[in-house]
């Protein structure tokens, strides 16, 4: 699960009971940090909490002083886990420093609601943050309906607005100082991408553990299968979308029933050929319009498929046409990670699939020079 999963239902609890609570965002790293800008905690003021902000060294402490810290506004706060550092670090930590941004329910609330609607909608938004001065907890949002846009007073409206729009154009976050009424001020973009998408075609067994552990990372996952007896929610009780396709109807109906963003993920494992067939028909109509789309199984028998798939879908079915769809595909699925069982089976497909929507190198961290690159010191 994601931070914005654990800390909602906290939130939305204490938004009925109208209670205030202390929402910690990082916003900047010096050095080494198990959590990177972004990462959130929600405070209750009766202790719970729900999210993370390091690795387990910062947390209480975190919590302990929040409230105090925010009586008088928002606030960004300095908090050290290097040995040497002059001041005692909190915890033995990775040896870095991290900046949050603390704020009450006045000037969260507007943050959590707009994380909350793309969160559900699995839409990217960009936030536009000021970090300094008096109005430090203004922000502007891009990628928002209408609907949900919030208003931006005065100064701030004009580069808090620009600031937002180009985060969300370029898909980047960026921390910079610009001036505003002859004033610096520190305005902090957030880039968030829409939420990961899963699309598992095929209900087996083996189809468990990809599913729960691709949960456990937060993203939207939905299955489909033919066999409406194993496509149920007593079987997979953790699934966002349960879906029984009319295989034989595939791949004229496919639309209805598979509708992802071009950022979804898709796994071909149904270990039935016909049914493989026809969702890989559906998804040669979309022309393979996804962000991965992986096959289990060796290349001898997804060639077979792509070709029976081509004529089935009216597509040329030669040998050359085929290589080019095969070069779309990861055929087989998954990292050579030696595995053998249907969970170690989902942990290469997953770590596949991680690698592809990072453009990470999937390395040793021990091999990768600059793992945890340094940011600008926050300074007030």
């Amino acid at each position: 699960m994601t931070d914005l999963e654990r800390v909602l239902p906290l939130w939305n609890a204490l938004e009925a009971a109208g209670e205030d609570y202390v929402l910690a965002t990082i916003v900047s790293v010096e050095g080494p940090s198990y959590r990177k800008p972004g990462a959130r905690m929600l405070i209750a003021q009766d202790g719970r909490r729900a999210g993370t902000v390091s690795g387990g060294c910062l947390e209480a402490e975190v919590a302990r002083r929040a409230w105090w810290l925010t009586a008088s506004g928002p606030t960004v706060e300095r908090y050290s886990t290097v040995a040497d550092d002059g001041e005692l670090p909190y915890g033995s930590g990775c040896g870095g420093v991290v900046y949050m941004l603390l704020e009450r329910s006045a000037t969260a609330r507007p943050l959590l609601q707009a994380l909350a609607t793309c969160f559900r909608a699995r839409t990217s938004l960009a936030i536009a943050t000021v970090l300094t001065g008096p109005h430090i907890g203004q922000r502007a949002f891009a990628g928002l309906s209408d609907t949900h846009r919030v208003d931006v007073s005065p100064p701030f409206d004009d580069a808090l607005n620009a600031r937002a729009e180009e985060a969300f154009r370029f898909r980047t976050s960026s921390d910079e100082t610009i001036s505003i009424q002859n004033s610096a001020t520190r305005i902090w973009t957030d880039y968030r991408p829409a939420r990961p998408g899963l699309w598992i075609f095929g209900a087996g067994d083996d189809a468990k553990p990809l599913l729960h552990m691709a949960r456990e990372l937060g993203w939207f996952v939905a299955l489909c299968d033919g066999r409406s007896h194993l496509t149920t929610r007593e079987r997979f009780p953790e699934a966002d979308e349960l879906h029984v396709l009319p295989i034989g109807q595939l791949p004229s109906a496919a639309p209805q029933h598979f509708q992802p963003l071009p950022s979804d993920t898709a796994i071909l494992m149904s270990h039935s050929y016909e049914q493989d067939l026809r969702v890989l028909a559906s998804l040669l109509a979309l022309d393979f319009q996804l962000a991965y789309v992986g096959v289990l199984g060796p290349q001898r028998r997804t060639r077979d498929l792509l070709a029976d798939a081509a004529r089935l879908a009216g597509l040329p079915d030669s040998q050359k046409s085929v290589e080019s769809m095969l070069a779309q595909l990861h055929a087989p699925t998954g990292l050579d990670l030696g595995a053998e069982t249907p969970a170690s089976v989902a942990l290469s497909i997953l770590a596949e699939i991680q690698q592809v929507l990072t453009a990470a190198s999937a390395r040793p961290l021990h091999q990768v020079r600059a793992i945890h690159p340094t940011e600008a010191t926050l300074s007030g």
